[in-house]
C-alpha cells in the first residue's frame, strides 16, 4: 500500500487528496479543501500565492498530524500559463498575475508587428490565446515592469509552489509547453521568440519531466507537519495533463478526451507534434502531456459561464446548487437560441450579457436560471461537435468515442447533450481525474507503475463510468448550422 498527497489547484479552489495505491486500484480521499480567490488591485488582478501556500501546509499538517501518514510523495497541480518572478535570492520579487487580467488585452496586435503569427505558430504550435504566457511577459515588458527587469527565474505557479515545498526551482515539462514560450519539436525554450520580443532569457531554466522527483519536503515544513522524509515529484502539473493521463480509454486512436471544468479542453493524443497550416487555421495547440505524449487540443470556455451566472443569481439574493440549476436546465424546452461560449471569457453579470448578446444576434433571449443554463450547456454541445469535425478534418480519420473527465463529467445531462449532438459514444468519469492524474504520476516516478497505458489500467479499475449513447435527433443538424453562422 502507497499513500501519495496531490494538491489539485483549480480556478475557484484547491484540495489536498490523498491516493492510496493498493492491489492495482486507487482510492481517493479528500483530506482539505480551500478556496482559490483572486486579489484585485488597484494596478491588475493577481492569486493570492502565499495563500495558497498556506493552505498546502495545512493540508500536509492533516496528513501528518492529524492522519498520522507516511507519505511516499507529494505532488502540485494547477491551471497553466501564469507565473511568478523571482530575484537573485530567490525570493518572489513578482507575485503571479490572473490570466484574466485585463494587461493582455490588444496584445496580439502589438506583438504581431513584431513577429508574425505564422512565425510563432512554427516554433511553438500553440493555440492563440491573448492570456498566454508570452503576451502576459510582452505586455509587462511594454509596460516597464520593474520584476522583470530584476528577475532572474520565471516558475510557473506549480513550479513556483514545488519550490516553497522542496527549495529546488525548475520548470516541468507540462505546464512549460502551455506558456507559448516553448518548442515541443526542439523540446527546448522557444529563444528565437524571447529575441525577437527582447524577453530575458535568463529567466527560463532547467525543464524536466512529469514524474521526476525534485528533492525531499523541506525540513521545517515537514517537522511542522509531522511528516518523515516525504519525497516531492513534479507531476503532470498541468491540471489537464493530469486529467488526461488518468483518462480510462483503451489502446488505440479512435477516441478523443474533453476534460471538462471551468474551461474544456477538447483533444486527442499524438505521439508527434502536429504543426501545419490546417492546424494553424484551426487555432488547436499542440502540449505536453505525461509520458511525453502530445496533446492536440483546443480550449474552450467551459462551465465558467454557468459558475458566473450562479454568482449573479447569488448576488441577487436568489442563490441556487450546481444540482438545482442542471435539474432546472433538464425541465426546460431545447433551447432555439445559441452563444459562442468564446466569446464570454471575461467576467461579468453574465445573464444580462447573455441576454444582450441575443438581442444583438437577433435571437430569443432564455428566460429564468433554467433556460438560460440549458442554453449554455447545448451551446457547449454545439461547441464540441465542432471541434471534433475540425479535428477529424485535420487527422484524416473518424473518432468514436469521447471520453469526459473532470468535474464536469459529474453533469449528466451535459454528458448526454454531448452525445446527441456529436453522435458519438460519451464515457463519462473519472471526476477526479486531475488528482488521480497527478498522483498516478508520482506512482509511475516512484516505480510502482510502469508506463501509461498501465497507468490507464489502473484507472479504469478504480472509478465509476457512465456511457451516454446518442439519440438520433434532427434538432441537432439545424441547431449546428445556426451556431455555425453565429460563430463565423
Amino acid at each position: 500500500m502507497r499513500h501519495f498527497l496531490a494538491f489539485d489547484l483549480g480556478a475557484e479552489s484547491g484540495r489536498a487528496m490523498l491516493g492510496t495505491l493498493a492491489g492495482g486500484r486507487l482510492s481517493l480521499e479528500e483530506l482539505h479543501r480551500f478556496a482559490n480567490q483572486p486579489v484585485s488591485l488597484p494596478n491588475g488582478l493577481y492569486w493570492d500565492a502565499f495563500r495558497l501556500f498556506h493552505e498546502i501546509n495545512e493540508g500536509l499538517r492533516i496528513a501528518g498530524r492529524e492522519r498520522k501518514l507516511t507519505l511516499d510523495g507529494v505532488a502540485v497541480d494547477t491551471w497553466g500559463v501564469d507565473y511568478g518572478l523571482l530575484g537573485a535570492d530567490g525570493a518572489l520579487i513578482e507575485n503571479p498575475r490572473h490570466y484574466r487580467d485585463s494587461r493582455t488585452l490588444g496584445m496580439f496586435e502589438k506583438t504581431f508587428q513584431v513577429i508574425s503569427r505564422a512565425e510563432i505558430f512554427a516554433e511553438t504550435g500553440l493555440q492563440f490565446m491573448e492570456l498566454n504566457s508570452l503576451f502576459q511577459l510582452y505586455a509587462s515588458k511594454l509596460a516597464g515592469s520593474p520584476g522583470l527587469q530584476n528577475a532572474t527565474r520565471l516558475l510557473f505557479m506549480p513550479d513556483l509552489l514545488s519550490y516553497w515545498l522542496s527549495g529546488v526551482a525548475k520548470n516541468e515539462l507540462t505546464i512549460a509547453s502551455t506558456s507559448h514560450i516553448y518548442n515541443p519539436v526542439k523540446k527546448q525554450w522557444a529563444g528565437k521568440l524571447l529575441q525577437a520580443l527582447g524577453l530575458p532569457q535568463r529567466l527560463f531554466g532547467e525543464i524536466v519531466p512529469p514524474g521526476e522527483r525534485l528533492g525531499d519536503l523541506r525540513e521545517e515544513l515537514r517537522d511542522r507537519a509531522g511528516l518523515s522524509r516525504t519525497p516531492v515529484y513534479a507531476t503532470a502539473s498541468h491540471d489537464t495533463a493530469a486529467a488526461v493521463a488518468a483518462v480510462p480509454a483503451e489502446p488505440g486512436d479512435d477516441w478523443c478526451y474533453i476534460s471538462s471544468g471551468t474551461w474544456s479542453l477538447m483533444g486527442v493524443e499524438l505521439e508527434h507534434p502536429l504543426i501545419n497550416d490546417h492546424v494553424l487555421r484551426f487555432n488547436y495547440t499542440n502540449e505536453v502531456g505525461a509520458a511525453g505524449r502530445i496533446r492536440l487540443l483546443k480550449n474552450i470556455a467551459g462551465l465558467w459561464l454557468v459558475q458566473e451566472c450562479r454568482r449573479a443569481w447569488e448576488l441577487e439574493g436568489d442563490p441556487h446548487t450546481y444540482e438545482e440549476l442542471t435539474r432546472l436546465a433538464a425541465a426546460a424546452p431545447s433551447s432555439t437560441s445559441f452563444l459562442n461560449p468564446d466569446a464570454f471569457l471575461t467576467p461579468g453579470n453574465m445573464p444580462r450579457r447573455i441576454a444582450d448578446y441575443c438581442l444583438q444576434t437577433g435571437q430569443q433571449a432564455p428566460k429564468g436560471p433554467g433556460e438560460i443554463v440549458r442554453m449554455i450547456l447545448e451551446s457547449l454541445a454545439l461547441r464540441y461537435r465542432q471541434v471534433l469535425e475540425g479535428m477529424e478534418s485535420v487527422l484524416g480519420r473518424p473518432l468514436k468515442v469521447i471520453h469526459i473527465v473532470g468535474g464536469g463529467s459529474k453533469n449528466g445531462l451535459l454528458d448526454q447533450l454531448v452525445a446527441d449532438a456529436t453522435g458519438k459514444r460519451v464515457v463519462a468519469g473519472p471526476t477526479e481525474a486531475t488528482a488521480a492524474g497527478n498522483i498516478l504520476v508520482q506512482a509511475m516516478g516512484a516505480g510502482e507503475i510502469s508506463n501509461l497505458e498501465a497507468l490507464r489500467i489502473v484507472s479504469a479499475r478504480s472509478f465509476e463510468l457512465a456511457t451516454y449513447h446518442p439519440r438520433p435527433d434532427s434538432h441537432w443538424d439545424q441547431a449546428a448550422r445556426k451556431f455555425a453562422e453565429l460563430t463565423g
